[in-house]
């Protein structure tokens, strides 16, 4: 099947110039392909080989460097074109920044590709050049999760997070590695048509062997459930209505009314309430009616855990000090606030404007939403120990739970209105559904507009409410695994893979020429 489009993959290294660029490009926006949820993984046994032919006839290293500037430019452009659903909610007062959102962040991207493929032109072809790729491939993408306050985003391991059980599978290994490490493979496995007939049985090896690790681990034992069943509230409300006094108070009610018949199906025994980020278009911090309103419907439910915006000072004063935060607050009986989680990870160019931000965007008033401290578990009475996610910060391996004070189970609450029906509500699930994998622990999702989701702690899907619907899903909330390897040492372990692989591709024995 791949025999025509290997062949034709043998001109790409005799392209010159503008052709070369545009091949370049295209190489990586075919990429894009493998990604969640299109996930044809396969198509990277065409790109990243024909990336490899490109370095390999490449005059040195810093035509190399073009070219992977190329491929990740192609990448993210194609991959993140969703952004511009975000922009086009605000184009009224942002309509310049429409054709030049999604190309400024590619380019911004394109680097972390570009120097991976730099650095593999520095050896022979062969193994050693496909293991100094995969190895700086994870190192860059490591650093692309704090660089510049971090967008870690469509890592190339995503792609086996495919429907269906056989992806349930192949993700499992990131319990030991993350994501990161799946992207590791990923690159070595894609790379092996690149060294011929050995390469394509060694892959099919270690295709074998990564499918018998994940289908093992899906046969140990599961832990005990709990007795909590958990109620994902998607109220579908449309994002841009933000100053319309009465469409947020028709909003409020439709969540209100959702939560009475989602408690109501959930029947009798302990239940919690989520509603997803920024839910509540009132200040839940001071505002007793409202969080009364909140409990009432919730009965008999024994917390609610609802996102709201809130001040430290109770209302919008001006000060610095006082900047909104993007909260999750927790409610028990007659409206009590019981924790609040502050965002830490905060979106650039969203929900703050940092100094190096080349544009002079504002969504939020008085200097944009205020970080929280980090991670953290919330203690709410009736309910195990929380670790809440806000939105964005799913996206983040190793740094959305607070090790020291394990949570038994993750709440991601999102607002992914701004995206439309796109891509973007979707990868984000996916990236979502593997820090369930990474950390052990069952995962639920409630999402504004969808798509609201619950996962166990392998990362089996347990239901779903797709996007644009409004309604509720009900689960009963799954046990915990003990901390995973990756739980107990975070991206340590990715790094050292990666350092290795790349530590291995640069010993060179002895000097052979370097060509195509």
């Amino acid at each position: 099947m791949l025999h025509r489009p290997l062949t034709a993959l043998r001109a790409v290294p005799r392209l010159t110039g503008r052709r070369a660029a545009a091949a370049a490009v295209g190489l990586g926006a075919l990429s894009v392909l493998a990604l969640p949820p299109i996930s044809l993984v396969p198509v990277l046994l065409l790109t990243i080989p024909g990336l490899l032919a490109m370095i390999g006839a490449s005059a040195g290293v810093r035509q190399a460097g073009w070219i992977g500037f190329g491929f990740g430019f192609g990448f993210y452009l194609v991959g993140l074109y969703w952004i511009t659903n975000a922009v086009l909610v605000m184009a009224a007062e942002y309509w310049w920044l429409v054709p030049l959102a999604v190309p400024a962040v590619a380019l911004v991207l394109a680097p972390f590709i570009a120097l991976p493929c730099a650095l593999a032109r520095l050896v022979a072809p062969g193994w050693r050049r496909i293991a100094v790729l995969a190895g700086a491939w994870v190192m860059a993408d490591l650093a692309r999760q704090f660089v510049l306050t971090g967008f870690p985003w469509n890592p190339l391991g995503s792609v086996w997070e495919m429907p269906g059980w056989l992806g349930t599978v192949f993700i499992q290994p990131a319990a030991w590695i993350s994501v990161h490490g799946l992207t590791l493979l990923t690159v070595l496995l894609a790379a092996m048509p690149a060294l011929g007939r050995r390469g394509w049985a060694a892959g099919a090896v270690g295709l074998a062997l990564w499918f018998g690790l994940g289908a093992a681990r899906l046969r140990q034992p599961d832990p005990a459930p709990g007795d909590l069943r958990v109620v994902l509230v998607q109220g579908d409300i449309a994002e841009g209505h933000v100053l319309d006094q009465a469409f947020a108070l028709q909003s409020f009610r439709r969540y209100l009314a959702l939560t009475r018949d989602g408690v109501d199906r959930a029947g009798p025994g302990r239940s919690v309430v989520i509603w997803p980020e920024s839910a509540s278009p009132f200040l839940l911090t001071i505002d007793n009616g409202a969080r009364r309103a909140i409990m009432d419907a919730a009965q008999p439910a024994v917390a609610a855990l609802v996102g709201s915006v809130r001040f430290p000072q109770g209302v919008w004063t001006g000060k610095p000090d006082n900047r909104p935060r993007n909260s999750l607050i927790a409610l028990t009986d007659h409206g009590a606030i019981a924790a609040i989680y502050d965002k830490w990870h905060l979106v650039p160019g969203g929900e703050y404007a940092p100094a190096w931000f080349p544009f002079g965007i504002q969504l939020v008033p008085g200097g944009g939403f205020a970080p929280g401290p980090g991670p953290r578990t919330l203690h709410v009475p009736g309910l195990p120990p929380v670790g809440p996610l806000i939105c964005y910060e799913a996206v983040f391996p190793g740094q959305g739970v607070d090790e020291r004070d394990r949570p038994a189970w993750l709440v991601n609450v999102t607002n992914d209105a701004w995206f439309g029906n796109s891509l973007g509500p979707r990868q984000h699930l996916a990236a979502a559904r593997m820090r369930a994998v990474e950390e052990g622990l069952p995962l639920v999702r409630a999402a504004n507009t969808g798509i609201s989701a619950a996962f166990d702690s392998r990362g089996r899907p347990l239901g779903r409410l797709g996007l644009g619907r409004t309604g509720t899903l009900i689960v009963a909330l799954p046990g915990a695994l003990p901390p995973t390897p990756f739980a107990r040492w975070g991206l340590v372990l990715p790094f050292l893979l990666a350092l290795g692989c790349l530590s291995l591709g640069l010993s060179v024995t002895r000097k052979r020429p370097v060509g195509t």
